[in-house]
C-alpha cells in the first residue's frame, strides 16, 4: 500500500493515512482530550452495533470496536483497513500471531492484547457449547468449536477430545504444537492419558495451516498407530478431524476410520 503519511485536515488535526502509525495524539487534543469528531464517530459506531449487532457492520468496522479500546484517542479506521489488506478478514486480523501483527505499522503492544482477548473469548464460548455434552450429537457445535479455535492458526496444533462411555465430552487437551506442516504426536502418550482420564473414547483434531485438510500419509499412518494402541485396551476412536480454512474432513466420512 502507498505510504501517504499525514494530512492536514480543517480542524488542523493531523490524520493518519494509510500505513502510517497509530501512536502519536492528534494536535489540538490538550491532555490527551479525544477530539469531538473522533468521539462522535465511536459513539454513532458503537450505537449501530447495539441496535444491529455484528450483522449491521462490515469487518472493518467490527475491527475500529476492538481498536477503539487499544488506541483511545485517534481515527482507527485506516489502521482497521490495514490489517484487513494485510490478512484478509477479521478471524485472520484477530487469529494472527502477535509477531506478524507486529509488523504492521500501527500495531502495538495494546493492540495485540486486545485482539488475543477477543480470540481467547471466542474459543471460551464456543467450548462451552461442546464441554460436558454428548459430542455425537452436538457434531455441527464440534466443529465450530474447532474451526474457531484452529482454522487460522499458523502452525500445526494437535489435540484430543476425551469422551465418557455416554460420549460426552469429559476433557479437550492439547497434546502437541509443530511447524507449519508437521506437530509430533505419540500415539502410546494418547492411549495413556485416556486411560488417566478413564475415558472410553476419543476423537483426534489437527488444523493443517496450509488451508488445505487433505489428509498425508504421515497423518494416516499415525492414525492408524493410535487406533491400534486404543483397540487392544478397548478405546474407541470415533473420527479424525482435519481442520482447514475454511473446510473440515473427516476420517470417518472419508473412510480411513
Amino acid at each position: 500500500m502507498a505510504h501517504q503519511g499525514f494530512s492536514d485536515n480543517q480542524a488542523g488535526l493531523f490524520t493518519l493515512g494509510d500505513g502510517d502509525e497509530a501512536e502519536p495524539l492528534p494536535l489540538g487534543a490538550p491532555g490527551g482530550k479525544i477530539p469531538s469528531y473522533i468521539a462522535d464517530h465511536r459513539k454513532r459506531l458503537r450505537a449501530r452495533f447495539m441496535e444491529g449487532g455484528a450483522a449491521a457492520l462490515p469487518d472493518y468496522e467490527m475491527l475500529e470496536l476492538v481498536l477503539f479500546r487499544a488506541i483511545p484517542r485517534q481515527d482507527v479506521k485506516p489502521l482497521a483497513r490495514l490489517l484487513l489488506d494485510t490478512f484478509g478478514d477479521f478471524n485472520r486480523v484477530i487469529s494472527a500471531s502477535p509477531q506478524r501483527l507486529m509488523l504492521v505499522k500501527g500495531v502495538g503492544e495494546a493492540v495485540v492484547q486486545e485482539f488475543k482477548i477477543v480470540e481467547a473469548a471466542a474459543g471460551r464460548l464456543m467450548r462451552a457449547k461442546v464441554m460436558n455434552k454428548p459430542l455425537l450429537s452436538s457434531w455441527d457445535a464440534l466443529l465450530q468449536y474447532c474451526q474457531t479455535v484452529m482454522a487460522h492458526r499458523e502452525t500445526e496444533q494437535f489435540r484430543i477430545l476425551f469422551l465418557d462411555r455416554k460420549n460426552v465430552l469429559i476433557a479437550d487437551e492439547e497434546q502437541g504444537k509443530g511447524t507449519v506442516d508437521h506437530v509430533p504426536v505419540y500415539p502410546r502418550e494418547v492411549v495413556k492419558r485416556a486411560l488417566e482420564l478413564n475415558a472410553s473414547a476419543i476423537i483426534l483434531v489437527h488444523n493443517h495451516p496450509s488451508g488445505d485438510p487433505t489428509p498425508s500419509e504421515a497423518d494416516i499412518s499415525m492414525t492408524m498407530q493410535i487406533q491400534d494402541a486404543a483397540q487392544v485396551l478397548g478405546i474407541v476412536i470415533h473420527d479424525h478431524l482435519i481442520i482447514g480454512k475454511s473446510r473440515e474432513l473427516s476420517f470417518r466420512a472419508e473412510g480411513y476410520l
